[in-house]
């Protein structure tokens, strides 16, 4: 497991990060208000103290990769470009939301302009999907990555793992961010998995993986460039285990008093933004004048954003049959956009002759635990020399002729066999 190359940050680097994740939890603040207050459609889902793997995993993409966010990744909805009303107005499912009111949740993307897939409710579903997303961004010359998140319990089940094994023998541009936040809603991760490192699971499908403290955003951040920079250099997909705590419960129905109180102590003493400002402090890339203009900035946004939300209608009613089906190009435009000769692709460059040479079949500890090697010899030397199987033959019946001579020698001696006696 390699450890990531550590590159210095600039001081605007280090600001927008803390910007990112303070927008992130504030956001959230804001939404958890408009819960009480009836003015949230669907589910709200807390991010608390993890804000520190959606900025830093986000930031590490270029403007042209994709990313498939779930309900925990509104800080890469935001690194990504997209504005708090869109997500106050997609929670509130009002007209004027992304999705014109008819989800009353996280689920909206934008595939025209900021290359985000909606999330799929289907925990471990995109990232089959976004393997696909990287392929076909290879295929057609972009250069692009693709990134999605998945939690703890999501890794256990089973397109986890077709997906990352189908990504390995693809060789997808394709970077897997594992939050292991500890809990699968009420279910500790010891009673879930029994490997103390996520991170291992990259070993059954032959990719690179990295373990990181996902309450450093600063580690976050490099490592996760690290993994794009080597996915896009075409070293195949990256699985990057990001270890937390989540501090509120599945959804704001769920209290999480299964959480003991102890161990919910010890991770509030490391809420990634409060360690992260006292970094800054003390490096001296923060300041009070400095605190100060990110919160007036940040407090004029989500009071502007919010504001047009609340006051943005309700989708009216004869709208409810329009919009749930895609019918094509009056929907939106679908098509692929090349960025390499399409000749490259196609016969007669991209034939290969149907060859292939098996010298092998590996090597592994057979039930005795001996060494056990597998190897398939040359079959077509049987193919070629029938006789080959005529000469066998001939010595079988050798062999047969010989086995009798010692009894028969008996005989003469005057030795009587026994069966010869009865």
């Amino acid at each position: 497991m390699p450890e990531p190359r550590k590159k210095p940050l600039s001081r605007q680097l280090h600001l927008d990060l803390y910007y990112y994740m303070r927008l992130n939890r504030e956001v959230e603040d804001t939404m958890t208000r408009l819960f009480r207050q009836n003015k949230i459609v669907g589910g709200l889902y807390s991010s608390l103290g993890q804000e520190a793997i959606s900025v830093g995993t986000a930031y590490a993409l270029e403007k042209r990769d994709w990313m498939a966010p779930m309900i925990r990744n509104i800080g890469a909805l935001l690194v990504k470009g997209v504005p708090p009303r869109d997500i106050f107005t997609q929670h509130m499912a009002k007209y004027t939301s992304p999705t014109q009111g008819k989800d009353g949740t996280s689920h909206f993307g934008d595939l025209e302009n900021l290359h985000i897939v909606s999330p799929i409710s289907m925990l471990g579903d995109l990232i089959p999907v976004m393997a696909g997303v990287a392929i076909a961004g290879r295929y057609l010359g972009q250069k692009i990555v693709a990134m999605t998140w998945i939690g703890d319990g999501g890794s256990s089940t089973g397109v986890f793992h077709e997906g990352l094994n189908f990504a390995a023998t693809q060789r997808a541009p394709f970077v897997l961010i594992l939050e292991n936040n500890l809990w699968a809603y009420s279910t500790p991760v010891r009673r879930q998995v029994p490997i103390e490192n996520l991170a291992d699971r990259a070993k059954a499908y032959g990719i690179e993986s990295y373990i990181v403290d996902g309450n450093d955003v600063v580690a976050v951040y490099t490592t996760a460039k690290e993994a794009v920079e080597r996915a896009r250099a075409g070293e195949g997909p990256i699985l990057i285990e990001a270890k937390t705590f989540r501090r509120r419960g599945h959804a704001q129905h769920d209290p999480a008093e299964y959480v003991p109180k102890e161990q919910r102590e010890f991770w509030e003493k490391r809420d990634p933004i409060t360690l992260y400002e006292a970094f800054l402090l003390k490096e001296k890339l923060l300041d009070a004048k400095s605190k100060n203009e990110i919160e007036d900035r940040m407090s004029a946004l989500l009071e502007k954003e919010r504001e047009f939300a609340e006051n943005s209608p309700m989708p009216p009613p004869e709208f409810v049959r329009q919009g749930v089906y895609c019918t094509g190009d009056d929907c939106h435009k679908i098509g692929p956009k090349w960025e390499r000769p399409i000749a490259e692709v196609t016969p007669p460059k991209c034939s290969v002759e149907p060859v292939w040479t098996v010298e092998g079949f590996g090597r592994g500890k057979s039930s005795s635990r001996g060494d056990a090697p597998i190897h398939f010899g040359d079959v077509s030397s049987f193919a070629e020399k029938p006789a080959h199987t005529a000469s066998a033959k001939t010595q079988a019946k050798g062999l047969a002729k010989k086995s009798v001579k010692p009894a028969a020698k008996s005989a003469v001696r005057g030795k009587t066999p026994q069966k010869a006696r009865r």
